[in-house]
């Protein structure tokens, strides 16, 4: 199993595959400003992959897979959001 993702300054792009037999079919689109495209083109050509094959490591997506399933952390700046009332319902 293994996972396209790649995280670009508020871009989120990712695929799911569940094992490497799996056979690319399908295309995503996605709209990305030209400079993160660039990004993305740098960051594929460095790893020496074309910006399809852009994949990470068996190692990397057990540690993103981790982070997915951990609990979330605590977050009291949100926790106060969450418990303002809007002002519409005031």
């Amino acid at each position: 199993m293994y996972i396209d993702c790649i995280h670009v300054r508020g871009l989120t792009m990712s695929t799911v595959l569940l094992n490497s037999k799996s056979l690319r079919a399908e295309n995503i689109n996605l709209r990305a400003s030209a400079r993160q495209k660039a990004l993305i083109d740098r960051a594929a050509e460095v790893q020496g992959r074309s910006r399809s094959d852009f994949n990470l490591d068996e190692d990397a997506f057990r540690r993103f897979m981790e982070m997915l399933d951990a609990p979330p952390s605590t977050n009291p700046g949100l926790a106060r959001l969450l418990a303002t009332k809007a002002p519409w319902d005031k």
